[in-house]
């Protein structure tokens, strides 16, 4: 969510001939990963997810984690096979069939489409509790029309930035741990660091932690994001794989320990406001000096998120209008003066508008929705994969290629189905739509549908 450039303006002819340069070595691509993935979002979410399970949340995200290192094997199959951009819309594209995988892309729209509603919804969810008698809704709109006039000047969160960003996210969130751990001593002694209730209590259970994995996933997103480095990394096939699996453990780590230390500092799933949980927290254990040292490391970040998620969401639809996915008069616009899309950076701050309409646990569950479709087909693509290549006559190990996958698969489709409900009723009609739009494209399915270019979201 942090630190992706600005929107292209090149022609369809310069984007064809031009090369980029292999110079990414596996720890520059595992930082893009991690910085991708917000590290400080876990306490941004802490509240939901804690109600959703009943009071478990490290136990959520084991269970997320589980189901994000068998996807990260399959992420790692397949970026190996392919070492080319575009992550789970181009393997189940070269594997299953275009059709599939355009309805995979059409799912993944979830997550860039909706990301910065989601982000500005739980900025605002935190600057409404430290100023109750504000509106939410004036932080909502702050946050929307902020990064929507930046977005459409062409300023973005620059790599120099992003490190610095990251630094600050850091800093707070050693903070906050040191701080968790020291309370937890004053109160209970060196014992009270150790303890399963966190992970199991009378009052959770498996369906509850998998209804808070299923929401935990978010803090995941993007940690495929390192696939679209692969025209940029040296040596992608060896690299790719080791640096996927990498950032979902470092960022699996990071949740749990953040979360575990949270939970004992704050047992159970009573909150003033869920939403802003973790903000109560802080002004439990630090008083009102880190409370605001909080407050701000959080902001900034969603603000800054904000900033990058709309200017990728504007990107995928820019693309997708150039390559005649999206009616191309609208969705391919540029800016004349900017040279930037602004009419699909206006069109992502009208959707984050709905954000004055959902909370923050029914948001992320229906933008998760696309990441698990995405993530279960990424699974099902490498057993597509050993198929063919079985078919072909090369032995791919069964390990790694079926049973890992499949298992894989499992676990994102069970996370999948525990969703919020409501959430799961939004996705099943975006996902509807985008069949009928299909139809439409393929003059009924009886031609391939347009490539979509999705690496151009990240590039």
């Amino acid at each position: 969510m942090i630190g992706q450039p600005s929107v292209a303006s090149a022609t369809r002819s310069q984007a064809d001939d031009a090369t980029l340069n292999r110079t990414l070595g596996l720890g520059s691509v595992v930082l893009f990963g991690v910085a991708y993935m917000a590290p400080l979002i876990v306490l941004g979410t802490f509240g939901i997810i804690a109600v959703a399970s009943g009071g478990a949340v490290p136990a959520a995200y084991l269970l997320a984690l589980v189901a994000m290192l068998f996807t990260a094997q399959s992420y790692g199959r397949m970026a190996k096979a392919f070492p080319v951009s575009g992550s789970a819309y181009t393997y189940v594209r070269r594997t299953i069939d275009s059709r599939a995988g355009f309805l995979v892309g059409w799912a993944s729209m979830l997550d860039y489409f909706f990301l910065p509603m989601v982000i500005w919804l739980i900025g605002a969810s935190f600057l409404q509790a430290q100023f109750p008698s504000v509106p939410i809704w004036v932080w909502i709109l702050g946050f929307i029309v902020a990064t929507t006039v930046l977005n459409v000047l062409g300023i973005v969160v620059a790599e120099r930035a992003t490190l610095l960003l990251m630094a600050f996210q850091v800093l707070v969130i050693v903070i906050f741990v040191a701080l968790s751990i020291g309370s937890i001593l004053s109160r209970q002694g060196g014992g009270g660091l150790f303890s399963v209730t966190p992970f199991a209590n009378p009052a959770t259970n498996l369906s509850l932690i998998s209804a808070g994995a299923a929401i935990a996933a978010y803090s995941f997103l993007g940690f495929d994001a390192v696939t679209t480095l692969a025209e940029e990394t040296k040596n992608p096939s060896r690299t790719l794989p080791k640096a996927i699996m990498l950032v979902a453990l470092i960022g699996g780590a990071v949740f749990v320990v953040i979360s575990y230390v949270t939970q004992l500092v704050h047992p159970g799933s009573t909150f003033n406001d869920p939403d802003s949980a973790a903000f109560e927290i802080a002004g439990q254990i630090g008083g009102s000096l880190f409370s605001a040292v909080f407050l701000a490391g959080l902001v900034v970040t969603q603000f800054a998120s904000g900033i990058a998620a709309q200017s990728s969401a504007a990107r995928l639809l820019y693309a997708m209008g150039r390559d005649g996915v999206l009616p191309r008069r609208f969705f391919g616009f540029v800016h004349e003066k900017y040279r930037t899309p602004a009419l699909n950076i206006l069109l992502t701050a009208a959707v984050g508008l709905i954000a004055l309409f959902l909370d923050v646990s029914t948001s992320t569950s229906f933008i998760n929705f696309g990441a698990f479709i995405a993530f279960t087909m990424v699974n099902v693509s490498t057993i597509a994969h050993f198929l063919r290549q079985r078919r072909a006559g090369e032995r791919l190990p069964l390990l790694g290629y079926v049973v890992l996958p499949a298992l894989g698969a499992l676990v994102c489709g069970y996370l999948l189905v525990s969703l919020d409900s409501n959430a799961v009723m939004l996705g099943v009609a975006w996902l509807v739509l985008g069949v009928l739009y299909l139809a439409f494209l393929t003059r009924g399915f009886r031609k391939a549908p347009p490539e979509m270019h999705l690496d151009e979201a990240h590039a």
